[in-house]
C-alpha cells in the first residue's frame, strides 16, 4: 500500500459524523448505517427544542453509538435549564463529551451571549463532561469579527489548561484544503494548542452543498463549487470529498506541527450515502487517481 493511501486511512481513523434530531427521525436504526461506537454529534439548530436533542442523544446511546450533544450558548434560556439538561444527559445516557458553540442567533434568548460565559459556569465538569469541543471557523465566522475570534480561541486555550479539560476544535467544512491549512498555521502562530477535528462535506447534491455553505458563512472555498458545478451533472457524486480528503491527509502526514487530529464528516446528502462512502474509504476500497483525489473500488449501496 502506498504512503499516500496509508495517509488517507490514518486521516479517517475515528471519523465522527453528525445528525439533526429531525434527520434522526428518518433513520430506523443507526446500527444499520454506522459501526458500533461511532461518535455522532447531535446538532442544536436555532429555534430548536433542546428536549429533542436530549431524546436523540438517549436513542443513539441505546443503539450503541457515542452521542455528543451540541449546546448553543445564545439559545440556552438559563443556567438552571442548562444544568438540568446536563444532569439528564449524564444520568440517562452517560454522556461524557459535548460540543459548545456560540449559536447562530442575533440576540441571546437567555443568560448567555457567548460560549465562554457557558464555560465559566464550570457545569460541564460538574456533570461528567471530560471532552469538550468548541467551534472553529477556517474561513471566518459570519457572526464574529476576526480579532474577537482570535481572542475567544486563546481564552478557550487558557481555560482548558487551567481546568484540565480535554478540549478540541471542531470546524465547519470547506471544499478545498488551502484555506484550512492556512488557518491552522495562523492560529498555531497566534498561540492555539487545541487539536482540530476538521469538517469535510459528505456526499450531497451541488444545491444542498451550496445552500448549507451559504448558511454557515463559508466563503472562499465556495469558488470550488461554482467553478466545477457546470461539470458535475450527476445528482450524487463520490468525487466531492476525495481531493479535499487526500490533500488534508497528506498535510497531516507531512507537517509535524499540523494541528489536525481527526476528521468530522457532515452527511449533507443523508447519513446512508455519506456513511457508505466513509466506510469504503476507511476499509481501503479506493485507488489514487491522477486528478489529485481517489476513486472507490467498492460499489456503494445507496
Amino acid at each position: 500500500m502506498s504512503d499516500e493511501k496509508q495517509n488517507i486511512l490514518k486521516f479517517l481513523e475515528n471519523t465522527s459524523v453528525e445528525v439533526t434530531p429531525g434527520g434522526a427521525q428518518k433513520i430506523e436504526d443507526f446500527r444499520d448505517l454506522l459501526r458500533p461506537g461511532t461518535t455522532v454529534f447531535v446538532t442544536f439548530l436555532p429555534g430548536s427544542d433542546i428536549k429533542d436533542t436530549v431524546a436523540c442523544v438517549k436513542r443513539l446511546f441505546a443503539e450503541g453509538m457515542n452521542p455528543v450533544p451540541h449546546f448553543a450558548a445564545r439559545s440556552i434560556p438559563s443556567k438552571a435549564f442548562f444544568e438540568e439538561n446536563l444532569k439528564i444527559l449524564q444520568a440517562e445516557a452517560q454522556v461524557d463529551e459535548a460540543l459548545l458553540i456560540g449559536g447562530g442567533v442575533d440576540n441571546p434568548v437567555g443568560d448567555f451571549s457567548s460560549s465562554m460565559e457557558v464555560l465559566r459556569t464550570d457545569l460541564f465538569q460538574k456533570y461528567g463532561i471530560k471532552k469538550l469541543g468548541v467551534a472553529g471557523h477556517p474561513e471566518g465566522s459570519p457572526d464574529i469579527p476576526p480579532a474577537d475570534v482570535t481572542s475567544a480561541l486563546l481564552e478557550k486555550n487558557a481555560y482548558a489548561k487551567e481546568h484540565g479539560i480535554d478540549m478540541y476544535i471542531t470546524t465547519q467544512f470547506c471544499f478545498e484544503a488551502e484555506p484550512i491549512i492556512e488557518w491552522d498555521k495562523r492560529i498555531r502562530a497566534e498561540g492555539n494548542e487545541l487539536p482540530i477535528h476538521i469538517g469535510i462535506p459528505g456526499l450531497a447534491t451541488i444545491k444542498t452543498l451550496m445552500a448549507h455553505a451559504t448558511h454557515c458563512g463559508i466563503g472562499p472555498s465556495m469558488r470550488v463549487l461554482t467553478r466545477q458545478a457546470a461539470n458535475i451533472a450527476k445528482l450524487m457524486t463520490t468525487r466531492m470529498p476525495d481531493k479535499l480528503t487526500r490533500d488534508l491527509a497528506n498535510y497531516q502526514a507531512n507537517d509535524p506541527d499540523c494541528g489536525i487530529t481527526l476528521c468530522h464528516l457532515y452527511p449533507l446528502g443523508g447519513m446512508k450515502k455519506s456513511a457508505a462512502w466513509m466506510y469504503a474509504v476507511m476499509d481501503g476500497d479506493f485507488e489514487l487517481n491522477e486528478k489529485g483525489g481517489f476513486d472507490l473500488t467498492r460499489e456503494l449501496d445507496i
